[in-house]
């Protein structure tokens, strides 16, 4: 989503400034390219070096250096760029911003622009509880920026409070976002489940899987960078809320079957990676079982709901089929038995691929028997390819708004 993309990356002057650093590596780790401006107070925190070593670009401190005859092309530089983020943002650069004042590269730079802008506040919190930065960021927000954050947390004068520069995976996810808003999937709705369920025993024993939850977190997280309205509903995972979905966490199958329920009322795809447990504890005692009033435990179990075979509707089903054995057979039973309109199966004994690991090797499969067998893809990549079909499911289904 990121690879080839121009983002003009502007820091202000905060003590946060250090952290632009390393945003600045991950969105090149990303594959943009990235143009750095400094503000004349950023400086004070930080060097050009250290974001040319990283960007391997040149980095503008202003419109009036000699010694950078290209910031005099603010306004090429502005109309060339597919996104703008101000990371971090003082209350001065807001202002400035709201105000559309030009009178440094940043602010002349912004003011050109007409690309997407993404801003992250981080400032004393008296700062930004002040009515005049409300009064600038509801400015922005009203042209259409999107502002991230700030976080709460321990400032840099000792304090806690709000006012922290918000977590970078957050300012890449809203850029992702922002950069997404008018993409294949925008006017869509699309839920995914991802994750293990876990089924109590009694208060400290579960019953549970390997799922870590990564392959329907990158799907929801795809589906959003296409301007998808995404709705994640998951079990117990360890992963972050990512940044523009809506999440939904749960606990048992039963509780993911009611949520999925609700979710689908006016949805246009399901896509279920979610690892549901088939079964669950008969009983669930009271009291933590001791094993001296237990020489041997028996749990009888029962039936959990099936969630892709009953939660249908007039929306675009996809299911996930985990196996050890059998893969294509397996999957295509399952497609069928959930009358579903795409099964990707992925073969969990395969080291790179499956559970807990950041990859994944699947072969999606179709309703008119074709199999298509992928390469080893990152599990956001993955999603895309999966995102591909489910798209051109959609189109043939209906146009996106279409009533």
């Amino acid at each position: 989503m990121l690879g080839g993309k121009r983002i003009l990356l502007g820091v202000t002057g905060s003590i946060a400034a250090y952290k632009a650093v390393q945003l600045a590596s991950d969105l090149v780790k990303a594959g943009a390219l990235v143009d750095v401006i400094l503000t004349r107070a950023a400086l004070e925190f930080i060097t050009p070096l250290s974001f040319r070593a990283i960007t391997h670009r040149d980095v503008f401190t202003s419109m009036f250096d000699p010694a950078q005859p290209e910031a005099l092309e603010h306004v090429t530089l502005a109309r060339e760029i597919d996104a703008v983020v101000v990371a971090p943002a003082t209350a001065h650069a807001l202002a400035r911003f709201a105000l559309g004042l030009a009178d440094d590269l940043l602010s002349a730079t912004v003011l050109a622009t007409r690309a997407p802008a993404v801003i992250a506040p981080a400032m004393e919190t008296a700062m930004y509880e002040h009515p005049a930065t409300q009064a600038h960021l509801a400015t922005l927000k009203g042209r259409g920026w999107v502002v991230v954050g700030p976080a709460a947390g321990r400032l840099a004068s000792g304090a806690v409070g709000r006012g922290r520069l918000a977590e970078l995976e957050d300012i890449i996810g809203a850029l992702r976002w922002a950069l997404g808003r008018r993409g294949d999937l925008a006017g869509r709705r699309i839920v995914v489940t991802a994750g293990p369920t876990r089924e109590p025993i009694d208060p400290v024993r579960v019953i549970t899987n390997r799922s870590s939850g990564k392959m329907g977190f990158a799907v929801a997280e795809a589906a959003r960078d296409r301007g998808a309205e995404v709705v994640l509903v998951t079990g117990p995972v360890s992963l972050r809320d990512p940044y523009g979905v809506e999440v939904r966490r749960v606990q048992t199958a039963c509780e993911m079957y009611e949520a999925v329920k609700d979710a689908v009322v006016g949805c246009d795809a399901l896509i279920a990676a979610a690892a549901v447990a088939d079964y669950r504890p008969e009983s669930v005692s009271a009291e933590k079982i001791k094993k001296a009033d237990q020489p041997e435990l028996v749990v009888r179990l029962v039936r959990n709901p099936d969630i892709l075979g009953e939660v249908r509707g007039d929306f675009v089903r996809v299911g996930f089929a985990a196996e050890s054995q059998d893969l294509i057979a397996n999957a295509r039973q399952k497609l069928a038995e959930k009358a579903l309109d795409l099964v990707v199966a992925n073969d969990i004994t395969a080291p790179d691929a499956g559970f807990e690991v950041d990859t994944n090797r699947v072969v999606l499969v179709y309703p008119d028997g074709r199999a298509e067998e992928l390469p080893l893809l990152s599990k956001y990549e993955v999603a895309h390819r999966v995102l591909d079909r489910v798209a051109e499911l959609l189109r043939a289904r209906r146009p996106a708004g279409a009533g």
